[in-house]
C-alpha cells in the first residue's frame, strides 16, 4: 500500500477515457488500497484511478453519512433533477466553483470482490461524488461544467480539514 501523487489539471491522464477493467486481480486490490490510502491523505472524499496516473475505471469515495466504497466500471444508469453547489477537485488545487449537478442518481458498477452494486443517491455528497468520480474515468473535470459566467474561487487554507475534505471531491 502507498500514497501516490496526484495528478493535476494540465496532465494528459485527466482527459483520456479510462479503460474498463476486465479481471479484479490482486494488482486492482493493490491499486483500490493505494488510492484509498492516497485519497484519505489528501484528505478527499473521492478519488479515481486517473487521478494516480492509472487510466482505469476504478473510484473509491469515503462519505461520513455512507462510509467506504470502492466502485470498478462504475456507470450512471440515471440521473434527474439539478442543483447548484460548491465543488472542488484534488486536481484543480486550491479552487472551488459553484456548478451545476443532478439531485439523483444510479449507479451500476462491480464490488472489489466482483459483485454487480447498483447505488441510489438523493441530494447527498454520495450523489455529487458519483458524477464527479465518474466524470474523471470519462475524462471530464469539474471545471468543464462551468459556464462563461462562473468562476473559479480561491479557497484558503482550512483548519477543519474535514471541511475542506468535503468541497474536495476527488
Amino acid at each position: 500500500m502507498g500514497i501516490h501523487p496526484i495528478r493535476v489539471a494540465g496532465d494528459p491522464v485527466l482527459r483520456q477515457k479510462a479503460k474498463r477493467v476486465r479481471r479484479i486481480d490482486p494488482s486492482i486490490d493493490r491499486l483500490i488500497d493505494d488510492m484509498i490510502d492516497t485519497m484519505r491523505a489528501a484528505p478527499g472524499v473521492g478519488l479515481a484511478a486517473p487521478q494516480i496516473g492509472v487510466s482505469l475505471r476504478v473510484v473509491v469515495i469515503e462519505t461520513p453519512e455512507d462510509g467506504l466504497m470502492a466502485l470498478i466500471n462504475p456507470e450512471v444508469v440515471k440521473r434527474s433533477g439539478e442543483r447548484r453547489l460548491m465543488e472542488g477537485c484534488l486536481s484543480v488545487p486550491g479552487y472551488q466553483a459553484e456548478i451545476t449537478r443532478s439531485r439523483q442518481v444510479t449507479v451500476k458498477a462491480l464490488s472489489r470482490e466482483g459483485k454487480e452494486v447498483r447505488l441510489k443517491a438523493v441530494d447527498s455528497l454520495l450523489a455529487q461524488a458519483l458524477e464527479h468520480e465518474i466524470d474523471h474515468i470519462n475524462g471530464i473535470l469539474y471545471i468543464d461544467h462551468l459556464s462563461p459566467d462562473d468562476e473559479l474561487i480561491p479557497v484558503r487554507p482550512s483548519i477543519d480539514d474535514r471541511v475542506e475534505a468535503e468541497v474536495a471531491v476527488g
